[in-house]
């Protein structure tokens, strides 16, 4: 039995056409234990995620983890759970066909975007699944991650390298890793801030909360810190920003090893404490809100915050599938696409067509049966 999987049957001048994969890390399908517990086993069971033994992790996962934390996330999830969803799907739909239209605009060859989760639905299976069916022989991917992590982007790397060992006839592929200090994302990020202060007006401090990661992943190489770092001060620079006027912290922290610092609750509740009465808090690590913002950022947070002390608290929404964040990764494929025939203003079906057609006769010529 062959090693791979069903290929698109091969013939000489098929049409061809670059495909774009946008992958977010995923959600839960419904907010309830059974499907809460199916996600949290996928994602934490990810090496990449967890750089703990196996034979060590398993026992914790499955023993310990598995059994108590579904219930209570599940509760977390459906505080933020919408009409169409989990938040963080139904937006990056969005993002997915906004993008599919502005690159049908920019580009003059076939282009077709599809959308991924690397956990959960919809998979990265389908998505790629998705792209070859359309005849994508050129493929982009794209993690919405602005910062690079081992935990996040590298680990959509792994699942689309594990999907092409199954494929006969792999496409060219590409990969963004990264775009944590774009110029254009630190504009668009900026306006954010701007426009949510001219609509609710501006507290005292602006505090930038990145996801964490164990402090040991930083130790052992992984740039993330750096990038977060670096986000935040061309956020402040854009944004004209004294040093005092703002923060940089890290949420989400879990188990008992030291996470990144400033954790962001307890840097809250510093500031209520020393008495820092209001706080603005934006996520530049997170391209579309998700429950890590609605509900542990909008919500938990501001508890502690106000609990401290504290009386003004709001949280600045994630790019989501804002105009100018939709430009912004548009032009980020525009960039990493060039030189693909796509890209070329020659191109044109009429031209690919005439293009196939030379190919199926020179084939032919050659005695292949068409």
């Amino acid at each position: 039995m062959s090693r791979y999987s069903h290929d698109e049957q091969f013939f000489h001048g098929k049409a061809e056409s670059l495909g774009v994969l946008i992958v977010n890390l995923g959600t839960p399908d419904e907010p309830t234990t059974p499907s809460v517990r199916r996600y949290l086993k996928q994602f934490l069971s990810d090496e990449r995620v967890v750089e703990i033994p196996r034979a060590i992790w398993w026992f914790i996962l499955n023993g310990v983890i598995l059994r108590r934390r579904p219930a209570a996330s599940a509760k977390l999830y459906e505080s933020v759970w919408e009409k169409d969803g989990s938040p963080l799907l139904s937006i990056s739909k969005q993002q997915q066909q906004a993008l599919q239209q502005e690159m049908s605009v920019r580009f003059n060859g076939p282009v077709h975007v599809e959308l991924a989760m690397r956990y959960g639905n919809p998979s990265m299976l389908k998505g790629l699944q998705a792209l070859r069916s359309k005849g994508a022989q050129r493929l982009l991917v794209f993690p919405l991650y602005p910062q690079y992590s081992a935990a996040t982007t590298a680990t959509s790397y792994d699942a689309v390298s594990a999907e092409m060992k199954r494929w006969r006839w792999i496409p060219e592929i590409r990969f963004i890793n990264h775009y944590h200090d774009h110029p254009r994302y630190i504009k668009a990020l900026a306006q954010s801030v701007k426009a949510h202060w001219e609509k609710h007006g501006r507290n005292e401090k602006l505090m930038m909360s990145f996801h964490g990661l164990p402090k040991r992943n930083l130790e052992l190489g992984d740039p993330y810190h750096c990038q977060c770092h670096k986000t935040g001060r061309l956020l402040a620079e854009e944004l004209g920003l004294k040093k005092e006027e703002w923060v940089l912290t890290f949420q989400s922290r879990f188990g008992r090893a030291e996470w990144l610092k400033p954790y962001t609750d307890k840097t809250l509740e510093s500031l209520a404490k020393s008495g820092v009465k209001g706080v603005d808090v934006v996520c530049p690590g997170f391209s579309v809100d998700c429950l890590e913002t609605l509900q542990e950022i909008a919500l938990e947070n501001k508890e502690v915050f106000e609990e401290a002390g504290g009386k003004q608290y709001s949280y600045i929404p994630a790019l989501n599938a804002d105009g100018e964040h939709i430009q912004v990764l548009a032009d980020l494929i525009q960039q990493h696409t060039q030189g693909w025939p796509e890209t070329d203003k020659g191109w044109s079906e009429a031209v690919q067509e005439t293009n196939n057609q030379k190919t199926q006769a020179l084939a032919k010529a050659c005695g292949a049966k068409l």
